[in-house]
């Protein structure tokens, strides 16, 4: 029987010896666990330490992401690692349906939250005189609650309908029918969902990173032509300044080009294994095989991983707010420590003393 096949009892699998493969994959769950809740919370602190990203407008939605992403690492991430080693629903089946509402809920609003953050940065860049009208904390808050209904209306569906549950291929609790008669609603739901989250996402982040592309590249053109009148004015320009102005000229046609290349391929490279996987899975013909069942979910999972990089720490802003935290700690403990030590040593010199 296919390892893949959504509809019907597959016969749950006591937990024995784990092979090289569930090895390496819990290992894979584990870094992730461990990167994803140290980049996510330093983006929590980032946030709660500068008043200045607390003032802007993207960052409620960067905020609402970091959050999804901690409870994904938190609840969904170790009951995965627990499924790949006892090979069954880790906690019971109620603990399991709880799981697989929040898994279904979490990964649908982080999608619709990089969607939001796409549209900020396509009104900034291409209606910047107008950005702090039509992007207001008002407007960021609707939007929010927008993706909040739109994320928690599919798992209410799924769990009226008992469509969660320990999915073996995933070693998770997700979506889930284990009801032949069921088939072709859980097909058409199935599709439904993944066109509202996956597809719909994915359309927003390519309309809006696009737009933005060519905007970016319009002002790259202007400044490049700027840049060569000048350097035509300047005959008297020492060859190596000649040089480094081309080459930050080659360099600022290239940074928007990776900035959105980077938005896109990650959201491509962690979610769409995985959701292709699901849509292949419906039809029942081709054999999926468990390793790759969970690969693709450790796929998903690293979207976790990668949303703080991406979206925040590399960016000027959190870099220098989370260098500031760091140095902020560093010295109160070089603070500490050196009062220990002229503690001890005048502890020491009372004790020569007397």
């Amino acid at each position: 029987m296919p390892a893949g096949n959504s509809f019907g009892n597959v016969p749950p699998v006591n937990g024995g010896t784990m092979n090289i493969w569930e090895v390496i994959l819990a290992f894979l769950i584990v870094v992730l666990i461990l990167v994803s809740l140290l980049s996510n919370v330093l983006v929590l602190i980032c946030f709660l330490y500068s008043t200045d990203i607390r003032k802007q407008v993207p960052g409620l939605f960067i905020l609402n992401l970091t959050f999804c992403n901690l409870l994904m690492t938190v609840l969904n991430m170790p009951l995965t690692l627990a499924g790949i080693i006892y090979k069954n629903p880790p906690g019971g089946d109620q603990l399991c349906h709880i799981v697989g509402f929040l898994e279904t809920f979490l990964t649908t609003n982080s999608m619709l939250s990089m969607a939001a953050l796409s549209i900020d940065r396509w009104i900034a860049v291409v209606f910047p005189l107008n950005y702090h009208s039509k992007m207001r904390y008002k407007d960021a808050a609707l939007i929010l609650s927008y993706t909040w209904l739109h994320s928690v209306s599919f798992p209410i569906v799924a769990t009226s309908l008992s469509w969660v549950g320990f999915h073996h291929l995933y070693a998770s609790c997700t979506l889930y029918n284990k009801r032949l008669e069921d088939r072709t609603q859980f097909m058409i739901f199935t599709g439904v969902f993944h066109s509202l989250s996956f597809l719909l996402s994915f359309i927003v982040l390519c309309f809006t990173y696009l737009k933005v592309l060519k905007v970016a590249r319009f002002h790259c053109k202007r400044i490049d032509v700027i840049t060569m009148q000048t350097l035509v004015l300047l005959v008297d320009i020492h060859p190596s300044v000649r040089e480094r102005c081309l080459e930050e000229q080659k360099r600022r046609r290239q940074r928007a080009t990776k900035k959105i290349s980077t938005f896109i391929g990650t959201f491509i490279l962690c979610f769409a294994p995985y959701v292709i996987t699901r849509l292949i899975e419906l039809s029942s013909i081709v054999p999926i095989n468990t390793h790759w069942g969970v690969i693709s979910k450790c796929l998903a999972y690293s979207k976790a991983v990668s949303d703080p990089f991406v979206y925040s720490l590399l960016r000027h802003q959190y870099k220098k707010t989370w260098k500031d935290v760091i140095n902020k700690i560093l010295k109160r403990s070089s603070i500490n420590s050196s009062a220990l030590t002229s503690e001890s040593q005048s502890r020491n010199i009372l004790q020569v003393n007397e």
